[in-house]
Protein backbone atom coordinates (compact mmCIF):
# COMPACT_ATOMS: atom_id res chain seq x y z
CA UNK A 1 0.00 0.00 0.00
CA UNK A 2 1.22 3.48 -0.78
CA UNK A 3 0.86 6.74 1.01
CA UNK A 4 -2.44 8.55 1.37
CA UNK A 5 -3.25 10.59 -1.71
CA UNK A 6 -4.98 13.93 -2.05
CA UNK A 7 -8.32 12.36 -2.99
CA UNK A 8 -8.31 10.14 0.09
CA UNK A 9 -7.67 13.15 2.34
CA UNK A 10 -10.48 15.10 0.66
CA UNK A 11 -12.84 12.14 1.08
CA UNK A 12 -11.98 11.82 4.77
CA UNK A 13 -12.52 15.56 5.31
CA UNK A 14 -15.91 15.44 3.58
CA UNK A 15 -17.01 12.50 5.74
CA UNK A 16 -15.86 14.29 8.91
CA UNK A 17 -17.69 17.44 7.82
CA UNK A 18 -20.89 15.45 7.24
CA UNK A 19 -20.64 13.67 10.61
CA UNK A 20 -19.70 16.62 12.84
CA UNK A 21 -21.05 19.57 10.88
CA UNK A 22 -19.29 22.84 10.12
CA UNK A 23 -19.96 24.34 13.57
CA UNK A 24 -18.17 21.63 15.54
CA UNK A 25 -15.34 21.08 13.08
CA UNK A 26 -12.86 23.61 14.59
CA UNK A 27 -13.32 22.10 18.07
CA UNK A 28 -12.88 18.57 16.77
CA UNK A 29 -9.73 19.48 14.84
CA UNK A 30 -8.35 21.29 17.91
CA UNK A 31 -8.91 18.17 20.00
CA UNK A 32 -7.21 16.03 17.35
CA UNK A 33 -4.22 18.41 17.32
CA UNK A 34 -3.93 18.23 21.12
CA UNK A 35 -4.04 14.45 20.95
CA UNK A 36 -1.28 14.32 18.35
CA UNK A 37 0.83 16.74 20.41
CA UNK A 38 0.39 14.66 23.57
CA UNK A 39 1.23 11.48 21.65
CA UNK A 40 4.46 12.99 20.32
CA UNK A 41 5.45 14.22 23.79
CA UNK A 42 4.75 10.76 25.16
CA UNK A 43 6.93 9.17 22.51
CA UNK A 44 9.79 11.54 23.42
CA UNK A 45 9.47 10.75 27.11
CA UNK A 46 9.28 7.01 26.45
CA UNK A 47 13.05 6.72 26.00
CA UNK A 48 13.89 8.34 29.32
CA UNK A 49 14.81 6.43 32.45
CA UNK A 50 11.85 5.31 34.53
CA UNK A 51 11.12 7.08 37.78
CA UNK A 52 12.10 5.38 40.99
CA UNK A 53 9.28 3.44 42.61
CA UNK A 54 7.73 5.21 45.56
CA UNK A 55 8.20 3.59 48.95
CA UNK A 56 5.08 3.17 51.07
CA UNK A 57 5.65 3.92 54.71
CA UNK A 58 3.89 1.52 57.08
CA UNK A 59 3.15 4.38 59.50
CA UNK A 60 1.27 6.26 56.78
CA UNK A 61 -0.98 3.31 56.04
CA UNK A 62 -1.66 2.76 59.75
CA UNK A 63 -2.63 6.42 60.24
CA UNK A 64 -5.06 6.45 57.32
CA UNK A 65 -6.62 3.17 58.42
CA UNK A 66 -7.21 4.44 61.97
CA UNK A 67 -8.94 7.64 60.79
CA UNK A 68 -11.53 5.74 58.78
CA UNK A 69 -14.46 4.30 60.75
CA UNK A 70 -14.84 0.57 60.82
CA UNK A 71 -17.76 -1.14 59.11
CA UNK A 72 -19.55 -1.58 62.45
CA UNK A 73 -19.18 2.11 63.35
CA UNK A 74 -20.38 3.17 59.89
CA UNK A 75 -23.45 0.93 60.17
CA UNK A 76 -24.45 2.50 63.51
CA UNK A 77 -24.73 6.01 62.02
Amino acid sequence: MGSIGVWQVILILVIVLIIFGAGKLPKVMGDVAKGVKNFREGMKDDGSTPAEPRQIDQADTANTASTQPSKDEAAKT
